[in-house]
């Protein structure tokens, strides 16, 4: 099976190749420099040169805030919007299975209740949108697809919000988090397994929702992770700290679908101990 990773470079991408590394499979790694999927000549080129049968397309411009203002609103459509048809398009020309990642924020985070796939979206803001269009391109377009939504992902190869808190805490001894947003916590290994499941126990097509069992507002989230350091956490609502783009209040997507493929999900808490022991 001929594999391509684009977005190898970063946080889900790097830890899906050391994943296919521990498990002895060949794939082929690009980033930017190698394939600009926002250049929709050089995707078809690529895509009819090498003939990949499985695409894991981890590439996406992340900065939600950034996203809200120019220049970073031009360049989330332009990566996250265009990028993806280019994708979906050269995936289809060629037969391939195409496994995109998509987001919460595709919601908007005012239902208590956990959020189904087959829940109507309302994305409320910029990189919400443009991820949701995102989804409906390659649904469109792609006949063999998993569409694959998570949140609040950490691990070892970026910036996450573990890694902003275990930083923090090395020059506080006092800390404040908001505890009126709540969701579930992701960690890379977990999605990125997934992914890999998906496509090895040839799972029915379609659009599944993943991230780790449980879910926490970043208060508990932060006060799990500084569990053994000496620093006192503060719960804060997040008028506190103003940011440019809208964050759901209450993101917890339901896991039932992407349970009943067979794969087992580890709570928040044993993926994150996992991750930090790993890290150690």
């Amino acid at each position: 099976m001929k594999i391509l990773i684009t977005g190898a470079s970063g946080q889900l991408g790097t830890e899906l190749c050391h994943l296919l590394d521990a498990n002895g499979i060949v794939y082929k790694a690009t980033d930017t420099s190698q394939l600009d999927i926002t250049d929709k000549e050089q995707v078809v080129s690529f895509f009819n040169q090498e003939k990949p049968e499985v695409v894991y397309d981890c590439a996406a411009f992340t900065a939600v805030d950034a996203a809200e203002e120019e220049p970073g609103r031009t360049v989330n459509q332009t990566v996250n919007v265009q990028g993806t048809k280019n994708l979906a398009h050269a995936t289809e020309s060629i037969g391939a299975t195409l496994v995109y990642i998509s987001t919460d924020y595709v919601f908007d985070g005012t239902n208590l209740a956990e959020y189904l796939e087959d829940d109507t979206p309302k994305p409320k803001n910029e990189y919400g949108r443009a991820k949701l269009t995102g989804e409906r391109a390659v649904q469109e377009t792609v006949s063999k697809h998993y569409i694959i939504r998570t949140s609040w992902v950490f691990g070892e190869y970026g910036k996450n919000f573990v890694y902003t808190m275990q930083d923090l805490a090395k020059t506080h001894h006092e800390l404040s988090v908001v505890n009126d947003q709540v969701g579930r916590p992701t960690w890379t290994k977990t999605l990125a397994e997934f992914m890999m499941y998906c496509v090895n126990e040839r799972v029915a097509y379609g659009l599944y929702q993943l991230s780790n069992e449980g879910s926490c507002s970043w208060y508990e989230f932060a006060c799990e992770i500084l569990k053994n350091q000496d620093v006192k956490v503060n719960a804060v609502d997040s008028t506190q700290f103003p940011q440019k783009a809208y964050r759901p209040k209450h993101s917890v997507m339901n896991l039932d679908k992407a349970k009943a493929t067979g794969f087992k999900i580890i709570s928040w808490q044993d993926a994150l101990h996992a991750f930090q022991r790993q890290i150690k």
